[in-house]
């Protein structure tokens, strides 16, 4: 058995990782990877997320809980960028308001900052970079993006962060409105995890030769 960390300490971004993932279990083969999630680690330092990209970000997560747990490790960074604030929040959008990280105060940061620009001005994407590393180097890569703009009241329940206030217009509702398998469908992380998740299999099938 595969025992590989998702690195991250948000539970639904955790159980968004291991639902898309999750495919990596070849068919009759039921229990071919554990997923372990850092509530198991108590007290791992964290991170300096001082990386100037999503995938600087995403690497240097990956390695450091990797390091500390000796495990196969997944980490990503992903985030909004926003075409009228100049690409903002982008990297920082974990921490838009500032510290602690909060999504309500983020959200209404958001809104607040595009007042007055019209609908077809709210041009926006949400990227993401998905890396896989072993404890002395990374293993693979991968990137999804998708574009959408922003709304100002919030619409949907099933989502998180700035999803219920990102409208994908071939979707016709927000990322907070779609049902879980229709959303990581066309995410941005649905297609970094994906991306990723064919690489995993190749190394896993190598690791198991």
């Amino acid at each position: 058995m595969h025992e590989i960390l998702l690195a991250t300490a948000n539970p639904d971004k955790a159980r968004e990782m291991e639902e898309i993932l999750s495919a990596c279990e070849a068919p009759g083969s039921p229990g071919l990877i554990r997923w372990r999630r850092l509530a198991e680690f108590p007290g791992l330092p964290q991170p300096v997320e001082d990386g100037e990209t999503f995938l600087a970000n995403a690497r240097l997560k990956a390695l450091h809980y990797a390091r500390h747990t000796g495990l196969w490790t997944i980490a990503d960074d992903s985030g909004l960028e926003v075409d009228a604030l100049g690409g903002d929040p982008g990297v920082r959008s974990a921490r838009y308001a500032g510290e602690p990280s909060n999504a309500k105060a983020n959200n209404a940061l958001l809104v607040r900052n595009l007042a007055g620009i019209p609908a077809g001005q709210r041009t926006a994407r949400f990227r993401c970079a998905a890396v896989l590393a072993a404890p002395d180097q990374t293993l693979a890569s991968a990137e999804g993006t998708v574009e959408g703009r922003i709304v100002d009241e919030p619409r949907g329940t099933n989502g998180f962060g700035y999803d219920p206030h990102f409208w994908i217009d071939a979707a016709g509702m927000t990322a907070a409105e779609m049902p879980p398998d229709r959303k990581h469908a066309v995410s941005h992380r649905g297609q970094a995890l994906r991306r990723l998740r064919q690489q995993l299999q190749s190394l896993m099938a190598d690791r198991t030769a």
